[in-house]
């Protein structure tokens, strides 16, 4: 008894011990961390910019926020909707097989870690300098968007997939081994029935990142709503630029409530 109660008097020590080790180490992250920024300043006519820009979202230009040209915000913004559909999508197809690729419990070890060291420099590029090099590429467009997000979305997927995969219930898998079936069969009937709505909701979730990203690499010219909003904060066209804030909000609002509504029907089966 009296060895017990040592032993917690001895553990509880340690984790003050480790409490305060923790602490320290936050600490002095948060002090260096802020010592990288610089003094915090508004420019001269910032806050005039501000005012403006508060000013145009609440006297939106009408003209461009209620047609159908190919100028207009709805179609910008369908756009976009469609760079990252099609973005989500074309990802989605080459995660799926990287995915079991990298799984361990499918492909041999020396497979698997050059398929993940593989994934992770996919996923060491930011999505801008993906957009960058793709524009030099194939030049401006929506099919520079295209081909960004498909490739940042495989990063993602493809982890996500894998972890995932590795989570599944390998009596299954046994079982089907045991009956001779060969990896791609185990794949067909052991392992997508048990990952469709676990896979589908990533999709989803993907879907609802690459649209948010859309926007920002149509700031350097990848199709898409942003480089119109570069436009005309440039311009200092203020009732086009709430406008077009008025629709991206609409937009993600609608998107994030349809993507809520089925991953809770996903989740409950």
């Amino acid at each position: 008894m009296i060895d017990r109660i040592n032993e917690m008097y001895e553990s509880r020590d340690r984790s003050r011990a480790a409490q305060y080790f923790w602490t320290i180490l936050v600490v002095a992250l948060l002090i260096w961390s802020s010592t990288t920024v610089g003094e915090v300043s508004v420019t001269k006519n910032g806050s005039s910019i501000a005012a403006n820009i508060i000013k145009g979202i609440f006297s939106p230009n009408t003209e461009i926020l209620f047609n159908l040209t190919k100028q207009s915000v709805p179609y910008l913004l369908l756009e976009t909707m469609a760079i990252a559909f099609l973005g989500t999508l074309v990802g989605a197809v080459f995660s799926l097989p990287i995915a079991f690729l990298a799984s361990q419990k499918i492909m041999p070890m020396p497979i698997v870690v050059i398929v993940r060291l593989f994934v992770v420099a996919i996923r060491t590029i930011p999505s801008f300098v993906y957009g960058l090099m793709f524009i030099r590429v194939t030049g401006p467009g929506a099919f520079a968007g295209l081909m960004t997000l498909s490739v940042t979305s495989i990063g993602m997927l493809t982890k996500l997939f894998n972890e995932t995969i590795d989570d599944i219930d390998t009596n299954i898998l046994e079982a089907m081994e045991a009956s001779g079936c060969n990896t791609f069969e185990k794949i067909r009937c052991g392992i997508l029935p048990q990952l469709g709505s676990s896979l589908l909701s990533t999709l989803i979730f993907r879907f609802d990142m690459n649209l948010r990203d859309a926007t920002i690499l149509g700031l350097v010219g990848a199709g898409g709503i942003g480089a119109p909003l570069v436009f005309a904060m440039s311009a200092y066209r203020w009732n086009e630029v709430g406008s077009i804030l008025i629709g991206l909000v609409v937009l993600i609002l609608i998107v994030e409530y349809l993507s809520n509504r089925i991953r809770e029907r996903l989740a409950r089966g």
